[in-house]
């Protein structure tokens, strides 16, 4: 399922979710422009569970090493497609956070998302040696947030059906469901393979989505979204 567009209409301009569209997108294309050195540069501002572990508990006047890529590896990519399917779920969904939360608060979030998926995904897999990238973690704490707040929005989404594809209008709370459920499926099935054969990092999704929802719950309680049913 491809989400195209919700019907939330924002009642503010949401430059802070631009920007950070706007600096995935220079990271990336920064990226591109480090050539074969970007495998050097990935490992370095990417977050490497065994590493950090190993720095923070055995080498911590190295501390800054293991810290720094939990706020830079947010910002990094490894591909097109991570890069453009992360970009279009946040143009999507964090608008309308922004527009609930403020801006500055906002900000905070999003970063404190991110690096709490981090966090998780550390915690699930100590030893992988495989450096994490991605704003995923982050936009799933969006995403969380956007399930609480409003779930009785509507998702335009490409479903592929067969050899055809159709354009169905799913409510927030089935299409993030469903995206949630994936998750954790998949998050489940890699415990049972190597950490370094699980190329995704299905746990800082999980639990950036957790948080997102967590917070909202705890600082709005039961009050209703303009478009909760």
């Amino acid at each position: 399922m491809i989400p195209l567009r919700d019907n939330v209409q924002s009642r503010t301009v949401p430059f802070v979710n631009y920007t950070f569209i706007g600096i995935n997108v220079l990271m990336f294309l920064f990226e591109l422009s480090l050539g074969p050195g970007v495998e050097g540069f990935v490992r370095a501002f990417g977050v490497v569970p065994e590493r950090t572990i190993y720095i923070l508990f055995q080498a911590r006047e190295y501390a800054h090493f293991a810290i720094i890529p939990f706020f830079t590896s947010m910002f990094m990519h490894g591909g097109w497609f991570h890069l453009l399917g992360n970009v279009l779920f946040l143009y999507i969904f964090g608008d309308n956070i922004e527009d609930t939360l403020g801006h500055i608060r906002y900000a905070i979030f999003y970063i404190g998302s991110g690096v709490a998926a981090s966090l998780i995904h550390l915690a699930t897999h100590p030893g992988s040696t495989v450096p994490t990238i991605g704003a995923s973690g982050a936009i799933a704490g969006v995403m969380g947030a956007y399930f609480i707040l409003f779930p009785g929005s509507r998702i335009v989404t490409l479903v592929p059906f067969f050899f055809f594809i159709q354009l169905i209008e799913i409510p927030a709370f089935v299409f993030l469901g469903i995206w949630f459920l994936i998750q954790f499926l998949s998050g489940s099935f890699s415990f049972a393979v190597s950490s370094d054969l699980s190329r995704i990092a299905w746990w800082a999704h999980i639990g950036g989505f957790a948080v997102g929802a967590g917070y909202v719950l705890l600082r709005y309680g039961r009050r209703r979204s303009r478009l909760s049913t």
